[in-house]
């Protein structure tokens, strides 16, 4: 499976972006995708993840923000991010796990850069 992300870019403080990911196959099993990013000198970090039937869970320091959402039919993740602040900055990565499978697919990140 082919994990593809884009929608990165640099936004001011307070503006907003809406990254992609797009899967290269689809699953019937159960599933889940995610959000991580990872800051400069700082380890990976879950910002949201949402489940084949829709059930989603955010990191506290993202709740009122962002916004994840998937397109079965299209095999496409999207996380809507408002309100951005400095400290969202990083490298987001897009993942998908799959009901026993043994490992999480991770696509390749897309840098987010919030200026103040």
């Amino acid at each position: 499976v082919q994990l593809q992300a884009s929608g990165g870019g640099l936004v001011q403080a307070g503006g907003c972006l809406r990254l992609s990911c797009a899967a290269s196959r689809t699953f019937s099993r159960f599933n889940v995708m995610g959000w991580y990013r990872q800051a400069p000198g700082k380890q990976h970090e879950l910002v949201a993840r949402i489940t084949s039937n829709g059930i989603t869970n955010y990191a506290e320091s993202v709740k009122g923000r962002f916004t994840i959402s998937r397109d079965n039919t299209t095999n496409t993740m999207y996380l809507q991010m408002n309100s951005l602040k400095p400290e969202d900055a990083g490298v987001y990565y897009c993942t998908l796990t799959v009901a026993g499978a043994t490992s999480t697919y991770w696509g390749h990140g897309t840098l987010v850069t919030v200026s103040s």
